[in-house]
C-alpha cells in the first residue's frame, strides 16, 4: 500500500506553529480565500515539506494532469495534488499551511493523516479560511463570519455565528479531527457582495488576511493585497457611479446593510431585505457588460 504522504526531505523541528487551511474545490467567491493564501504564503516565505499521495485522494478524471506539450513533445505532466508547507511570519512564528485540490475521496482517511501529521508537528491551532457571496455593498468592510466544534474558540472572536444547515467541505471535516486531537479550530469566512463574486476582490482577501493575522497572532505583510483593494474599489466605484439607476440600488443596499448591522442580526436582516438579490443581479449584470467592453 501506498504511503498516504511523500515527506520532501525531513520534517522540519517547529515551536508550536499553526495551521493555516484553504483547499480549492468549495465555495470561494472571487477566489478571496485562494489570493488571501498565496498572499499568507508569499508572505512567510513557505516551502512545501510534505506531499499529499495523489492517487490515495484525487479522481484525475475530474482533475487531470496538465501536460507541457512542445512541438509534439510531450515534456512533463504537472499533477494536482494537496501540499503542506512551512514557513514563518516576520515576527519568526512558525506557520505550516495546507493548501491544493480537496480531496475527491477517502475524506475521513485524509482528515485522519492531517490530523496525525500536526500532532507529529505540534501545532497548536487551525484555521480554515474561505468565502461566499452575499448581500452585501462593496462600499463597506467586509464582514467575517465563522464556524468551529468548540465553544470556546467562538466565544474567543468577534465574528459572526451563523445557525443553518449546509453541505459541508474538507475544512469542515477537518476542524473536526483537530478538535479530537485536541487542537483549537476555527473556521474563518470572508463576505463578498453579490454582484462582484465573479472577479477578484481583493478587499475580502485582504480581510481573510487580517483575521488570521489577529486570532493566530501573526505578522504578515500584506501591503500589496490592500493596494489592489484600493484599486478595485476604485474600478467598482467608477463603473457604478455612471448609472444613476444602479448607484441608487447600490445606495438601497447599503442602507439595508447597516441596518442590519446596527440591528445585530446582519445575517436574516440583509437577505430578508427583498431587493438585495434584485439588485445584485442587476448590478452583476452591469458589471460584466463593462468588463467585456474593457472600460
Amino acid at each position: 500500500m501506498r504511503p498516504p504522504i511523500r515527506i520532501d526531505g525531513e520534517l522540519p523541528t517547529l515551536h508550536e506553529p499553526v495551521l493555516i487551511v484553504m483547499l480549492t474545490g468549495w465555495i470561494d467567491a472571487s477566489a478571496a480565500a485562494f489570493g488571501a493564501m498565496e498572499a499568507i504564503k508569499k508572505g512567510t516565505d513557505a516551502q512545501r515539506i510534505v506531499t499529499f499521495d495523489p492517487d490515495s485522494f484525487i479522481d484525475y478524471r475530474v482533475r487531470r494532469p496538465m501536460m507541457e506539450l512542445r512541438d509534439g513533445k510531450n515534456n512533463k505532466l504537472v499533477w494536482s495534488a494537496p501540499e503542506m508547507y512551512a514557513g514563518k511570519d516576520d515576527n519568526d512564528r512558525d506557520v505550516l499551511i495546507l493548501c491544493g485540490p480537496e480531496p475527491d475521496s477517502a475524506w475521513l482517511y485524509f482528515a485522519d493523516v492531517v490530523g496525525d501529521l500536526c500532532l507529529k508537528l505540534g501545532v497548536v491551532k487551525m484555521f480554515g479560511i474561505g468565502a461566499y457571496p452575499f448581500a452585501a455593498p462593496h462600499t463597506r468592510p467586509p464582514q467575517l463570519s465563522c464556524t468551529s466544534p468548540s465553544e470556546v474558540a467562538l466565544a474567543e472572536v468577534p465574528f459572526i455565528k451563523s445557525s443553518a444547515d449546509v453541505p459541508a467541505g474538507m475544512e469542515s471535516v477537518l476542524e473536526h479531527a483537530m478538535q479530537e486531537r485536541g487542537i483549537q479550530a476555527l473556521g474563518l469566512w470572508g463576505q463578498v457582495p453579490h454582484y462582484v463574486s465573479a472577479m477578484p476582490y481583493p478587499a475580502a482577501s485582504a480581510a481573510l488576511v487580517g483575521a488570521v493575522q489577529m486570532v493566530a497572532g501573526l505578522s504578515i505583510d500584506v501591503a500589496d493585497l490592500r493596494a489592489e483593494a484600493v484599486l478595485q474599489r476604485e474600478r467598482i466605484d467608477k463603473l457604478v457611479s455612471g448609472n444613476a439607476e444602479h448607484l441608487q440600488m447600490v445606495q438601497q443596499l447599503e442602507t439595508a446593510f447597516d441596518e442590519a448591522v446596527s440591528a445585530g442580526n446582519i445575517i436574516a436582516d440583509t437577505q430578508s431585505s427583498g431587493s438585495g438579490d434584485a439588485i445584485a443581479d442587476e448590478i452583476e449584470s452591469f458589471l460584466r457588460e463593462q468588463n467585456d467592453l474593457g472600460n
